[in-house]
């Protein structure tokens, strides 16, 4: 069982909080990222066929992952009372692997200034320019999920050289 009321109070609670570089406490940017991570928006995210990811602590919601279609990585979220304990690369581990057993080879997100920093740590490469979502600039990333295969490319009769 899960609660979608704990699921808006860790979004709202980390975009609030964690994420005040990036709205840098404008009130009509905080209203207008937080509107749509209501309990009800929430459900109907669920009916409509999204899978969330939930960590659990201390008997409470303290983080939420998802994907979205097309390999893309759309929400990862820790409570603020629970960062620094691995919850966030967890996620991330686990969407990756979600991802790569869905069959896809590379992944995709936009992060936010505040989240790029940690998604370069594990891999994350930024690609193209920054694009603004309500004034703040998201960055596009991706990392590949088989990373042997990067570089690899098939070998063409018309491509020797001798």
């Amino acid at each position: 069982m899960f609660d979608v009321f704990q699921i808006s109070r860790v979004l709202t609670r980390s975009i609030t909080y964690l994420c005040a570089g990036d709205h840098d406490k404008d009130a009509v940017l905080l209203a207008a990222w937080t509107g749509d991570k209501d309990p009800q928006t929430i459900r109907r995210w669920i009916q409509s066929g999204a899978t969330l990811w939930l960590a659990e602590a201390d008997g409470v919601v303290a983080g939420v992952g998802g994907l979205r279609h097309g390999a893309e990585l759309s929400l990862l979220y820790v409570d603020p009372a629970y960062v620094r304990r691995g919850i966030g690369l967890a996620f991330l581990i686990r969407l990756e692997h979600e991802l790569a057993g869905q069959g896809c080879t590379t992944a995709h997100l936009n992060a936010t200034a505040t989240a790029r920093a940690f998604y370069r740590r594990y891999g994350w490469l930024d690609v193209g320019s920054p694009t603004n979502w309500l004034v703040m600039p998201h960055y596009p990333m991706r990392k590949s999920l088989h990373p042997a295969a990067e570089g690899l490319r098939p070998a063409h009769p018309g491509d020797m050289s001798r």
